[in-house]
């Protein structure tokens, strides 16, 4: 392990997120907001660190190793969630514990809260809510990949620490720097697209840009406490529909179906296919059980709250139009349950990813057929790609670990005070990184204890760094030489 790697990346991140802090200041010196100190003094903290760290002017040529990345990531985390929480503590009335969740919440684009009465809120508060949720949607460790070389330092290890789905491998240009300045661009032209399409569509110009900052990064922060209800506009919703969609498509089909101008690539892609189709299918069946079921009189604003719900859920934004939690059957724990699927690999969507849990399908398909052919080769495919084995092996251990941690903190949750409904998606929907929930959790976090935020503070790291990245540092043989 190199710490001097390690630290002088840590430093260069900092920086970064230090300059960020430039633009909700921007925003209050705007509307002539005053307690700007407290984008200030979290700025110059954070920047001072960072140099202190980075030194520039200090040589240093060496590839970060796997070890390097996996703690770099992790520490930047922790510390971006650390230096977030402090405006929010000065700026909002909130304890420290509240103001680390909240700021937990939105760099990992789980979007759940602590705070209500948001439309009180200066605008530079809120603009600054919803750019942390933006800075995370993405990451910023990919954005320092695309500066490293500067330093002369491989970003490969980091790369792969942060970038979500299990063939981390590939990347979409033959320079790792290449790829994350393609992946940025092509988050910032679908923000600015969003943003302007929900101006057109009737939004306010501060809060277009603000939610187009949470729908693109599929957080969920708004600047109203009744969310994209607020408006109550079906253009609106309509965009949101759009580009949560679009986020939660894995970004490598973006940049392919770009490149060789063939739309049909979302649809030739079998995980993108698979996630179209499977939200198709959950809206159908979500829209039957309301019309036969709920207070719906009429198909088309059935269909509307169905799919916007729906939509929201799977791609873990966790905006709202309307109240699930009181919707008829199964429905509230239908949506809840989808969310473990989340979006595509390689998209700013939370949940396990379509893409592990369709070779997870195949793979008990392949053991059914195998017990009637016990002596057939039956590779898994993608497409018209086999799996590898070890790609196949690490779905499962996945897999294994993420239901492992989900029930140690479901139980600790328990143990909190929070009944068994309760604790099941408060964790589900912090590791999910979804926001909305079920009982006490529904609307916001407020009623859970300072433990419990504590508990859903580490189920959101661990579900945003997809587990391993966390689990390897608690591992004996990650800090053996």
């Amino acid at each position: 392990m190199h710490l001097a790697v390690v630290l002088r990346t840590s430093g260069l991140l900092a920086v970064i997120f230090s300059l960020s802090l430039l633009l909700p200041l921007l925003v209050g010196l705007v509307y002539g907001e005053d307690r700007l100190s407290i984008f200030l003094w979290p700025m110059a903290a954070s920047f001072v660190v960072g140099m202190l760290l980075w030194n520039p002017r200090r040589p240093l040529h060496t590839r970060i190793s796997r070890k390097d990345g996996f703690l770099i990531v992790a520490l930047f985390w922790v510390i971006m969630s650390t230096l977030g929480a402090w405006p929010l503590w000065l700026g909002v009335d909130l304890s420290f514990t509240e103001a680390f969740f909240e700021s937990t919440s939105a760099i990992t684009t789980t979007g759940a809260t602590v705070i209500t009465g948001l439309d009180g809120l200066p605008h530079s508060v809120l603009f600054y809510r919803q750019l942390l949720q933006w800075m995370g949607g993405m990451g910023l460790i990919v954005l320092g990949i695309a500066v490293l070389p500067m330093l002369g330092i491989g970003g490969m290890q980091l790369y792969r620490a942060e970038a979500p789905g299990p063939m981390k491998e590939e990347k979409m240009t033959p320079r790792l720097a290449n790829t994350a300045r393609a992946l940025w661009l092509i988050y910032l032209s679908l923000t600015v697209a969003c943003a302007l399409a929900y101006w057109l569509a009737g939004m306010p110009l501060f809060d277009a840009i603000a939610h187009s900052l949470s729908t693109v990064s599929t957080g969920g922060f708004s600047t109203h406490d009744a969310s994209i209800s607020f408006f109550h506009n079906g253009a609106v919703e309509a965009v949101a529909i759009v580009f949560m969609l679009l986020a939660s498509f894995n970004f490598a089909v973006h940049f392919y179906a770009i490149h060789r101008r063939d739309p049909l690539l979302y649809w030739k892609d079998p995980e993108a296919r698979t996630f179209m189709l499977f939200v198709l299918a959950i809206v159908i069946l979500v829209g039957l059980v309301l019309r036969l079921e709920g207070n719906y009189q009429q198909l088309p604003p059935t269909l509307r709250d169905a799919t916007f719900e729906v939509v929201s859920v799977v791609t873990s934004t966790g905006f709202g139009t309307v109240d699930f939690t009181h919707w008829p059957d199964f429905l509230p724990v239908l949506l809840i349950f989808i969310s473990f699927m989340g979006g595509c690999g390689g998209s700013t969507a939370g949940g396990m990813k379509v893409v592990r849990v369709l070779l997870l399908v195949k793979q008990g398909m392949r053991e059914v057929k195998k017990l009637l052919h016990p002596n057939a080769m039956l590779p898994v495919r993608l497409g018209e790609q086999v799996i590898d084995q070890r790609v196949m092996n690490a779905v499962w251990g996945f897999f294994a670990a993420y239901t492992a941690v989900f029930v140690i903190l479901m139980l600790l949750m328990i143990h909190t005070g929070l009944d068994q409904v309760s604790a099941f998606s408060a964790v589900a929907t912090s590791m999910n990184n979804l926001g909305p929930g079920l009982g006490v959790v529904a609307y916001n976090f407020q009623a859970v204890s300072d433990g419990g935020k504590w508990i859903s503070v580490v189920a959101m790291l661990m579900g945003r760094l997809e587990i391993f990245t966390i689990l390897i540092l608690v591992s004996p043989g990650f800090w053996r030489d």
